[in-house]
């Protein structure tokens, strides 16, 4: 006999075996997992309780639920996260889109809408996206600089592949062109206005200090950079000098551990400032090239 499963049913069966898990936010994963097995939105689900699952629906829901107790992030289950506004192809071989990371986005088209950005009036602005995961970074700002010429890189062709998915998606494949190299080593030097980044700036040290999901699913070349969290950064800076045209800007994603690194790395270079997330936490680190 079919045992009969309905809406609010599973939804109450699933919050509870979520937070059994200690798996944090447990209403809201149990319903974004709700809405992913049966493709509906939120407003569905309160307003069909009654509504039962079929039998494949019910082991799809298992499945997500059994990947989620186990701490696999629920972007990599749906395989979806939004950034800027727009819906993002995630998997284990990127790192997760994070809100915070919007505020590279923001740091661009404040310093793009100030003195043309650091490049000649009439002429299109160049920007380079290093590390770029998923793409999310390099589309957002496709986006935003829609007569922009937009270069990303990433080390990964796994990642790149990701990326490719969503600028197809998006239909920016012809808005972005992706390189598979190390930060910017081969690209052509003085060619960029603006250099982006959200490199990894974790240090090894700080590995417990990172959540566990984060450590056991994300991809670890994407959050960890070395012992001090700055060995990337280290080498990107040099690499961004010689890319940008002078008056050009490097934009980067940093923590609070390494503020002062990154401030000692810069140097020589011009207006070094530092902001912070809606936490008051140090995030965006930008400098202009002399």
């Amino acid at each position: 006999m079919t045992l009969r499963v309905t809406l609010k049913d599973a939804l109450t069966s699933a919050v509870d075996r979520l937070s059994a898990a200690q798996v944090g936010s447990p209403r809201m994963n149990a319903e974004l997992l709700a809405m992913f097995t049966l493709g509906c939105d939120r407003a569905f689900l309160f307003a069909h309780p009654e509504r039962e699952l079929t039998i494949e629906e019910q082991a799809r829901l298992e499945d997500s639920l059994s990947q989620r107790a186990r701490g696999v992030p629920a972007q990599y289950i749906t395989g979806h996260q939004e950034f800027w506004g727009m819906d993002f192809i995630v998997s284990p071989a990127v790192l997760i889109p994070r809100p915070e990371t919007e505020h590279v986005i923001e740091t661009v088209l404040q310093l793009a809408n100030e003195n043309n950005g650091g490049r000649a009036p009439g002429i299109p602005i160049h920007i380079i996206d290093v590390g770029t995961g998923s793409g999310c970074i390099a589309l957002a700002l496709a986006k935003e600089f829609p007569y922009a010429e937009i270069h990303a890189t990433d080390i990964s062709s796994s990642a790149l592949e990701v990326a490719h998915a969503n600028a197809a998606r998006h239909q920016f494949e012809s808005r972005v062109r992706f390189r598979q190299t190390d930060l910017l080593h081969g690209i052509d030097p003085g060619s960029f206005d603006f250099v982006v980044s959200n490199p990894p700036y974790v240090g090894e040290s700080e590995a417990d200090e990172v959540q566990l999901e984060v450590r056991k699913f994300e991809p670890r070349n994407a959050v960890f950079a070395g012992p001090t969290g700055l060995e990337v950064i280290e080498r990107l800076i040099p690499q961004a000098r010689a890319t940008l045209r002078p008056g050009g800007w490097l934009v980067i994603e940093i923590s609070r551990s390494i503020v002062e690194g990154v401030k000692r790395l810069f140097g020589e270079w011009q207006q070094v400032q530092i902001t912070n997330d809606l936490q008051g936490i140090p995030r965006v680190a930008f400098a202009q090239k002399p």
